[in-house]
């Protein structure tokens, strides 16, 4: 781009002048704390300075006391006229506290020397003072001291070296704490003045700080606040989707930058907005289109639906009618005929098989409509399972299969018979159907509270898990692949257990302790409601 040069030069500004703001703040900070530090190391020194010199006249003081303490000793030893030898004695020990006083004091006039080298020679020299007027109190309580231990000194030569060292020690020592007040004052005096002059440090720093803030937000941040609330203004209107943005791009700095690209921004989804507004109304046309076309798909499955239903209910009465001729016409020949009675009866037993097999049809083409009604009354349940096992027990002979029926519940059921009845045969037949290897089928019955449970077991191969989900649906069989039959069995019953406000359960394999053989086996269970014992 053409106005690259000029667009560093603006960006590197920005960025110069808010570096700038930061240097001079950073070092206004810096300074104001180099100078504290400074300042406060100054007046730690001088406390120091003053605490020593606090110390030192507490120990002057307590010299003053031990000196009275032992002029006290000494006075009273001379009087009494005790000899040398118990004068030292008793002397020995307010002898040792003023030596050991005199080796602090010492020390600390020693440290207080080394410290003042800091302050200049004047300062030092002052302190060295201190030093011989130590050693002059030293001189006068030794020579006090090798007075009284004179053993040939008369009761006034000994009064005489008492009155000396009292009257010699203790305007030396009056000296010395003048002199300790006079340093003392001198540090609070320089302690005062270091406190003033960082007190006049300190407002003009502030000031500093004032002017320098000040320039920084007046002359720089807010600026740069106000073209940033312009470019958020920007922001909230593309977010409520309104593309029409033209922010001033006045200067190629980092913000004008950002000034230029919401504009580009701005433009390119207004471009975008333009397209999609076209797309959505092709697409409202296209779904429009899908929907008629659904509508169109729905009614015509609704007429295949319905057509479907009229087919089984079609075919079921057209063939019911040519199977009753057939039965009415078996009967006829068993009546007439001794030939062929055998071959009659089949007919007859295989036209009534498929008579069922179309009302088992017809039961499932009517059933999800609600066109059949139920014709519930009371019913004995030990009747019903004995009508059951009476009428399936040639197809188990058939099939070469055991059937058991425990001996059932003396309870009655309040429910329709055909259907309880055809929806029990129908289940039995799965268990020949799918079970006749295993040779076994049995029938139970268990109260549980105010329900009867009836269950029907089998020693088969069992259901797959895969397929248990799915086995009470339409046209869902559980068997094998070569299953013949239309795998309506299960649906029905179902139907028409929830129908009678019951429930029916499968479970595959059998638990070993209610299996019948070897083989997994299934176990379908129907709950009904008792009505009476």
């Amino acid at each position: 781009m053409s106005a690259g040069p000029e667009t560093s030069k603006r960006t590197l500004l920005l960025k110069t002048r808010l570096g700038l703001g930061a240097v001079v703040l950073g070092s206004g900070t810096l300074l104001t704390a180099a100078i504290l530090y400074l300042g406060m190391q100054t007046v730690a020194t001088r406390l120091e300075t003053a605490l020593a010199s606090e110390t030192r006249m507490a120990r002057y003081a307590a010299l003053s006391t031990q000196a009275a303490t032992f002029l006290v000793i000494a006075t009273e030893s001379v009087q009494t006229g005790q000899p040398a030898e118990i004068r030292a004695e008793r002397l020995e020990p307010v002898q040792a506290q003023i030596g050991a006083t005199f080796s602090q004091l010492h020390a600390d006039v020693e440290d207080a020397v080394t410290a003042a080298q800091k302050f200049g020679l004047d300062e030092q020299s002052r302190y060295g003072t201190q030093s011989l007027g130590l050693a002059r109190m030293e001189a006068l309580l030794g020579n006090t001291l090798d007075g009284l231990a004179d053993t040939n000194a008369d009761q006034a030569r000994l009064r005489a070296y008492i009155d000396s060292f009292a009257s010699g020690f203790d305007p030396l020592l009056s000296q010395a704490v003048n002199t300790e007040i006079l340093f003392r004052n001198s540090i609070l005096a320089g302690i005062e003045q270091t406190r003033r002059i960082l007190t006049w440090i300190a407002l003009g720093l502030a000031l500093i700080a004032v002017l320098s803030t000040t320039w920084f937000y007046y002359g720089l941040v807010r600026p740069q606040f106000a073209r940033l609330d312009r470019l958020r203004a920007a922001a909230l209107q593309i977010g409520q989707a309104q593309f029409s943005v033209l922010l001033p791009v006045t200067r190629n700095d980092e913000i004008g930058q950002l000034y230029r690209e919401t504009n580009r921004m701005a433009t390119a989804l207004n471009q975008r907005q333009a397209k999609v507004e076209a797309e959505w109304a092709r697409l409202n046309d296209t779904i429009a289109k899908r929907t008629e076309e659904l509508r169109a798909a729905n009614k015509s499955l609704s007429e295949i639906d319905k057509n479907r239903r009229r087919f089984f209910a079609d075919i079921s009465h057209e063939l019911r009618t040519p199977l009753t001729i057939i039965t009415m016409e078996s009967q006829i020949g068993q009546q007439d005929s001794q030939s062929a009675p055998d071959a009659l009866s089949t007919i007859e037993a295989s036209a009534a098989k498929l008579n069922q097999r179309i009302d088992d049809l017809l039961r499932v083409a009517r059933s999800e409509t609600g066109e059949l009604a139920l014709e519930p009354r009371l019913v004995a349940l030990t009747d019903l399972l004995q009508i059951i096992a009476q009428d399936i027990q040639p197809e188990i002979n058939s099939a070469n299969m055991q059937l058991t029926v425990d001996k059932a519940l003396d309870c009655r059921v309040n429910c329709d018979p055909n259907w309880i009845r055809q929806v029990l045969l129908s289940l039995i037949r799965n268990a020949i159907r799918y079970a006749r290897d295993g040779q076994k089928v049995a029938v139970s019955t268990v109260l549980e509270e105010q329900v009867v449970a009836i269950s029907l077991t089998d020693n088969g191969p069992g259901i797959p898990d895969d397929s248990q989900g799915r086995i009470f649906e339409r046209f869902v069989q559980g068997g094998t692949a070569n299953s013949q039959g239309f795998g309506v069995g299960l649906a029905l019953a179902r139907w028409v257990i929830e129908a009678h406000e019951g429930t029916v359960s499968l479970t595959s394999p059998v638990p070993q302790d209610r299996a019948l053989g070897s083989s997994p086996g299934t176990n379908v269970c129907i709950r009904l409601p008792v009505a009476g014992a």
